[in-house]
């Protein structure tokens, strides 16, 4: 059976080495989320319905902020389980939701409540969240809540 890929665009990362292992650990993440098929040098895989490709094509450029995936999370729950894996599994913390993941690659855990909250129609409020946000490793809710209901 082909694998037809009906998205219009699809990230595709060059990796040095580990592709297929890289892509079962990321799949092993994110609920609803698979291989599709490795030809022993290009692995095809969806990560919650995004569809990815990870070739594995020896050295070239290493991965680096310039890009990054933002994973959308519905609340603290959600962050606390993405951060977790990922720093335990030998990521790198860095800030304002960022971290490195074991294979270099960037990823930005973004709970709703930072967007809902920084795009207040106050912009004191506002500029407080982000404040409190730009202090922060993992985002954490609870302090961007209390920034915004705080002006102290």
């Amino acid at each position: 059976m082909a694998i037809v890929n009906t998205a219009k665009i699809t990230p595709f990362l060059w990796f040095e080495k580990d592709g297929r292992e890289a892509a079962e650990y990321y799949t092993s993440i994110f609920p609803g989320s698979r291989i599709l098929s490795d030809n022993g040098m290009v692995t095809n895989f969806e990560l919650s319905g995004q569809r990815m490709a990870i070739l594995t094509a020896g050295p070239h450029h290493p991965f680096n902020d310039a890009i990054s995936f933002y994973v959308d999370c519905r609340d603290q729950e959600e962050v606390d389980r993405y951060w977790d894996r990922f720093i335990d599994d030998g990521g790198t913390e860095s800030m304002c939701g960022w971290l490195q993941d074991r294979y270099g690659v960037r990823w930005q855990l973004i709970p709703q409540a930072l967007i809902r909250l920084t795009n207040d129609p106050d912009p004191a409020r506002a500029k407080r969240v982000v404040g409190a946000m730009l202090r922060m490793k993992r985002i954490v809710v609870r302090d961007l809540e209390q920034a915004y209901k705080d002006p102290s």
